[in-house]
């Protein structure tokens, strides 16, 4: 039997195998690349630690360098849990939704038919608060933190209505405009408390974390294991070290470590507006569980929902979904959030048409997340 077309097609393949070996070769010399330049990073103390990962619907990369603690020159691991602050928020608009879906509650529901005791009336809807349009006040909230060993005693309620009896007026009328609040976002959960009859930690537990097979020792609202947790740090000399007297209680500054301010181990008084701890790879699962056609968080609708962007009274898109912020990158639109506080900083983001997602956590609490994943993310958005 004549084969008249083979060499031709075996000249074809070769050349398409060719190419892709040349296309991996190119990725991994670039992601070699990404690697020096964090370690050059770190090297120059720019941060004690990084961890960084890249998820689609499987892991693209994975950095996980440095020290989780200066003193004792512990080298951070892919389960070395951090604190990620306000980048719990999504973990609490995801529980939100949720909860929508159940038909449990209703976007447009008031709060204070949750939360009676709220003194902002009854146009603070929770859609106004997911989408930080509520016009609730915004005071910083560094010292809303206590001490690791303070825990067992801390009264979260008697915390959060102290704060509210504080700032009891709002600044716009719900709708007007975007405004970020921390206290919106520890309302919301105070509503899921309230709806499923769990703390919210308990909630989180069991409907994010536990369908998603991550262990308390991975992702947690408490430090799962002192060893495994990293150590918090400002760079010494830095404006946040020069001013630390003024934005925090004495209590929780530590010692310097080679150059860096030590931040004792601590939580934030709303567990929903800043207080899960996890690592990198952790939230990646997360991340990556959104990306995929059918998640274990959220169905269809949730997703369409927290991904959907929000208008204002008068019909103007703001820049926020349902739970997260919206950005831009070389044209590329990303839906992201940020977390900082006194030790840590990270960030999070979800790019949709390329179907990846990053997150970085650093134990640097004056660092620029949002710089350097600006840097890093496209290597993998060409």
């Amino acid at each position: 039997m004549k084969r008249p077309f083979l060499l031709p097609y075996t000249i074809i393949l070769f050349c398409f195998c060719q190419c892709g070996w040349n296309m991996k070769n190119q990725t991994l010399n670039e992601q070699a690349k990404i690697k020096e330049y964090l370690r050059a990073e770190i090297k120059n103390n720019k941060f004690p630690a990084i961890q960084y990962v890249v998820v689609s619907d499987s892991e693209i990369f994975q950095f996980n360098e440095g020290l989780s603690n200066v003193s004792e020159n512990t080298q951070i691991t892919n389960d070395t849990t951090m604190m990620i602050y306000s980048m719990t928020k999504t973990i609490t608009a995801i529980s939100i939704l949720q909860l929508v879906e159940q038909g449990k509650l209703f976007l447009d529901d008031s709060a204070i038919q949750y939360i009676p005791e709220i003194p902002y009336g009854k146009e603070v809807t929770i859609r106004r608060l997911l989408s930080q349009t509520s016009g609730i006040p915004n005071p910083i909230p560094l010292r809303w933190v206590h001490l690791r060993e303070e825990h067992t005693k801390f009264d979260e309620q008697s915390s959060l209505q102290s704060v509210l009896s504080e700032y009891p007026e709002l600044e716009f009328k719900p709708g007007q405009k975007y405004r970020y609040s921390n206290i919106s976002y520890w309302l919301l959960g105070r509503i899921v408390a309230k709806v499923s009859g769990l703390s919210f930690e308990d909630y989180v537990r069991k409907n994010v974390f536990q369908r998603l097979n991550l262990k308390e020792q991975e992702a947690n609202f408490i430090i799962p294991d002192s060893s495994k947790h990293a150590k918090g740090y400002l760079p010494k000399w830095s404006i946040f070290d020069i001013l630390k007297s003024f934005l925090v209680d004495k209590k929780f500054i530590g010692p310097y470590e080679k150059g860096w301010l030590l931040i004792n181990d601590h939580y934030m008084n709303g567990p929903s507006f800043g207080g899960m701890i996890c690592s990198a790879y952790a939230f990646g699962l997360i991340l990556q569980d959104l990306l995929k056609d059918h998640s274990k968080l959220l169905g269809a609708n949730g997703k369409k929902l927290l991904f959907e962007q929000q208008r204002n009274l008068v019909n103007k898109p703001v820049e926020m979904t349902l739970g997260l912020h919206i950005g831009s990158q070389n044209k590329k639109e990303y839906y992201f959030k940020e977390g900082g506080g006194a030790g840590f900083h990270s960030e999070m983001r979800i790019y949709p048409k390329e179907k990846i997602g990053t997150v970085l956590i650093v134990n640097n609490g004056a660092s620029n997340a949002d710089s350097l994943m600006n840097t890093l993310d496209n290597v993998f958005l060409k």
